[in-house]
């Protein structure tokens, strides 16, 4: 028996009835006056060390001014900041005095800020000095990275705060930390996590990230999403490893250079920038420290996985995770990867194929993936929002359980396969056709660089797959090509998947995050067709 499959059969959650991230784990860790926490660089070069001991005095400084101004338990703080040592320490800071972080990237714009404000209710706002035009509501509190009119500055009021703090009681059920979605349709829901949630986001840190305290840990995910809670802060610290944190412009080059030089262990990013790296020439580089790289998100297809291997002597292992669940279906080290899989569920976590009518479908077949309840990683809810909550949730086979709303399949060994979300399935001739499965395939070719597929309108067959390709360099579109993918595709695929249209563009569109908006491509393909 494998390592995975005694921990899928003998784990236990044990979730505490009361938690305190900030008290629990970084003062803990925080002991050891010597224990590195933190390496912050940016692409001037700049470099900050910080110690456990260092994150715990400006987090109780932190949590100090917060309380004198009167935000408490329960009160909502959006923290609004790049990758700088700021953002850790008021995310933490928040947790210590048990007030609900709402960490948000800083590319939004003042109507997105404005909505998140009011819809959350937040009391307090933590930016930066260049972002903080971008709040026009009148909060309690305004603190700012750098001097800006009327607004309290970060530097100035930490100094005068004491290191000394005892971090407040949060029980396990307890509101912790707040995320929002995208908002690819609709306006975005705030996703609420209870302290079991910060509590157990660990556990995917130990069987998926392998971390260990002697670990240097780097994710490349921008601070206002909820991966960057799991790889970038909760999950790390946890174990007691040093994170690398990067402040810069997005640079190949760079990125190989700073797994170099901070000797790099366990390295997150998205599979976008994966791709990109791997066609980049690593002669001559050292990654022996480099024994691990995970993406979530999107799909790595296997081509990818095999070329960074090969350049780095690291393996790269394939996540699955949502902002409602985080990392849940993961590729573990100890266990064998199978190609095209987005591995097994986490120890602890038990998950169904679901078909339309709520039957548990057969292996193989697709369905929409579900994990069954409770489960200790699942939101407490959509804020202010409890039909949407409801929708969520189905019950089978008298157990209860949630629509995670992607499609998968499951083969007789338990291993799961994305098929995409359940709205970008493409319907064809009554056959459901996840449009992973064309990526994957379309991506084996060497002429492409990425690509997305989605349903295009056809009068016979009501949809037809369409693929969106971005092509290597040296690669012309063409009819012969195109004729040559879809002979490729459909090769390495069911026949009826394969691209009936493909279209060559320069970029394909996509969320900050570098997911692949395969809604936007899929609208502009049914714009002026009947309702």
């Amino acid at each position: 028996m494998t390592s995975y499959e005694t921990a899928a059969t003998h784990f236990s959650w044990e979730v505490p009835a009361v938690f305190n991230f900030g008290g629990d784990v970084v003062d803990a860790w925080a002991e050891d006056p010597e224990r590195i926490a933190l390496i912050w660089v940016n692409d001037a070069g700049r470099e900050r060390r910080f110690t456990y001991a260092d994150i715990r005095d400006l987090t109780n400084r932190f949590a100090n001014y917060l309380t004198k101004k009167g935000v408490g338990k329960g009160d909502r703080v959006l923290i609004m900041l790049p990758r700088i040592p700021e953002w850790q320490i008021a995310m933490v800071g928040c947790n210590k005095i048990g007030a609900i972080p709402i960490p948000c990237v800083t590319m939004m714009t003042e109507k997105d800020v404005t909505y998140r404000l009011e819809h959350s209710g937040a009391v307090a706002v933590v930016t930066t000095a260049a972002n903080a035009h971008k709040v026009s509501r009148t909060t309690k509190v305004r603190l700012a990275v750098g001097a800006a009119p009327g607004w309290d500055t970060f530097e100035i009021e930490m100094t005068g705060q004491s290191a000394e703090f005892n971090p407040v009681r949060v029980a396990a059920d307890d509101p912790a930390i707040m995320f929002y979605t995208s908002g690819s349709t609709g306006l975005p829901k705030g996703v609420l996590h209870a302290g079991r949630a910060l509590f157990c986001w660990r556990v995917s840190a130990w069987y998926w990230l392998s971390l260990t305290e002697d670990d240097v840990m780097w994710c490349t995910a921008d601070t206002g999403w909820s991966k960057a809670g799991t790889s970038i802060l909760y999950g790390p610290w946890s174990c007691g490893a040093t994170v690398l944190l990067y402040d810069g412009t997005f640079d190949l080059e760079n990125r190989l250079d700073l797994l170099e030089r901070y000797q790099v262990n366990v390295y997150c990013a998205a599979a976008t920038e994966i791709r990109q790296l791997v066609q980049l020439d690593t002669a001559g580089r050292d990654f022996s420290a480099l024994r691990l790289s995970v993406s979530a998100g999107e799909s790595v297809n296997p081509e990818i996985v095999r070329a960074w291997s090969e350049k780095t002597g690291a393996l790269l292992l394939d996540g699955y995770g949502q902002t409602e669940t985080l990392m849940t279906v993961l590729n573990y080290p100890q266990m064998p990867v199978r190609p095209g899989a987005m591995g097994k569920p986490l120890p602890g976590t038990q998950v169904a194929i679901l078909t339309d009518d709520g039957c548990q479908a057969p292996a193989g077949m697709p369905g929409q993936l579900a994990i069954r309840c409770p489960h200790p990683q699942l939101m407490l809810g959509y804020w202010n929002n409890p039909e949407k909550t409801a929708q969520s949730y189905r019950t089978m086979g008298g157990a209860m359980w949630f629509l995670t709303g992607d499609i998968a399949s499951m083969d007789e060994d338990g291993y799961l396969f994305f098929g995409g979300r359940d709205d970008d399935v493409i319907n064809s001739s009554g056959y459901r056709i996840g449009p992973m499965e064309v990526e994957n395939a379309l991506m084996e070719h060497t002429a492409v660089l990425e690509c997305a597929a989605v349903a295009s309108p056809d009068e016979i067959r009501g949809e037809v797959v369409k693929a969106f390709i971005v092509l290597k360099a040296g690669h012309m579109p063409s009819d012969a090509l195109v004729k040559e993918l879809q002979d490729f595709a459909k090769a390495l695929t069911a026949p009826y998947k394969y691209p009936r249209r493909i279209a060559f563009i320069d970029e394909l569109p996509k969320t900050p995050t570098g997911k692949i908006r395969r809604r936007l491509l899929k609208q502009q393909e049914f714009a002026g067709q009947p309702a």
